[in-house]
């Protein structure tokens, strides 16, 4: 991307008067932001019920254009990048909304179109219960996907949780902003923001340099935390909220909403109740679930299922091995006595043939004398 046409982009997001609809209407007829002043004088031609101010909005375009001069100096000495609609390493998803910004300053080496992509949102005010399960979860999906790329706002709560909990597990996470990238909010949360952008993950925003976090910005963010997701993942909230903002968002964009489920009298869970009650989302209790519900593989089912074949291709047991482990089969674990009864062999020596299975990793010991197939 040419640093005329990221100029020219910029210069579009400072013309007052002109709405990001119309501005998306004259991209996709023009082609590009440069062609768009190129053409500055024949908006009516190309919006022909352009109103007037539309129309005055493109007698400003001097000054739009020395602001967006200006904003290029900051992210040149930062090395920052700005990200058009046209960037092929703008977020595909979020291209596909109606609404979605015309430029995104980005700081960071996360893949923005990683093969999935996890939005986790939820209250700022979590309890101890909400910060186990976003853990645990995120913890869980390190074990199947990952390369996922995990989303949220960098907010108190359950935002910088998620990302607290993705450094941890080493996976990639972006923190959207509702503010300039000179800045972060909550200052507390500054130390998280720079293992994010220094450990493959990032902070993304739509605003430029100088934008204070006030709140209309942090409810227009939101629709960026949906967009740029394959599904949006609520983990506590209450009966109202920024997340259930999101998880709306969510839904209008036509992604998948999940919502971990809490205690029917506790406030911050009232809300996931609510969206599962009503079937806005799916309910969700573990990474499996997600995975599944999504359509995506398996890993673990597939080492799985390699493991059942395995066994049933290299039969290298015995006649007294194969009556044990058919024993086991269908069943979730069964105790040794049981064993030795079912399979008609002492006791003494189901416990050998066991030992040798456990060895040759067909079946696993549990605690308190039980066993089950590996798999």
């Amino acid at each position: 991307m040419n640093t005329q046409e990221i100029v020219s982009s910029i210069a579009l997001t400072k013309l007052n008067g002109l709405s990001l609809l119309n501005a998306r209407t004259l991209l996709d007829s023009l082609g590009s932001a440069s062609e768009v002043f190129a053409h500055r004088k024949d908006i009516v031609d190309i919006i022909p019920d352009a109103s007037k101010r539309l129309v005055a909005a493109f007698d400003h375009t001097d000054e739009a254009l020395r602001l967006a001069e200006e904003e290029m100096k900051f992210v040149e000495q930062k090395r920052l990048r700005v990200l058009t609609l046209n960037d092929e390493d703008y977020p595909q998803r979020l291209r596909e909304c109606e609404d979605a910004p015309l430029v995104l300053y980005y700081c960071g080496s996360a893949n923005l179109n990683s093969q999935h992509v996890v939005s986790i949102v939820g209250t700022r005010k979590c309890s101890e219960y909400g910060r186990e399960v976003c853990n645990n979860f995120i913890a869980d999906l390190k074990r199947y996907c990952p390369d996922m790329l995990i989303v949220s706002g960098l907010a108190y709560g359950i935002d910088v949780c998620a990302h607290r909990a993705a450094l941890d597990n080493g996976m990639q996470t972006v923190g959207v902003l509702a503010h300039g990238l000179d800045t972060i909010y909550p200052s507390m949360h500054r130390q998280t923001a720079a293992d994010m952008v220094h450990r493959q993950g990032g902070l993304l925003t739509e605003y430029g340099v100088g934008t204070t976090p006030e709140k209309g910005n942090f409810v227009r963010r939101n629709r960026i935390v949906a967009g740029m997701c394959d599904a949006c993942i609520v983990v506590e909230s209450s009966e109202r909220g920024g997340s259930l903002i999101t998880a709306e968002l969510a839904m209008e964009y036509n992604r998948d909403v999940f919502a971990f489920p809490g205690r029917v009298y506790d406030e911050y869970s009232r809300g996931c109740n609510n969206l599962i009650r009503r079937q806005q989302a799916t309910l969700l209790t573990c990474a499996a679930d997600l995975l599944d519900a999504m359509g995506w593989d398996n890993p673990l089912k597939k080492d799985s299922k390699r493991k059942v074949v395995q066994q049933e291709l290299f039969p290298d047991l015995t006649d007294e091995e194969r009556v044990l482990v058919n024993t086991l089969k269908d069943v979730d674990d069964k105790h040794i006595n049981q064993i030795a009864i079912d399979a008609n062999i002492p006791y003494s020596r189901a416990s050998m043939i066991l030992f040798d299975l456990e060895m040759k990793g067909i079946v696993k010991a549990l605690g308190g004398a039980r066993y089950r197939l590996v798999h």
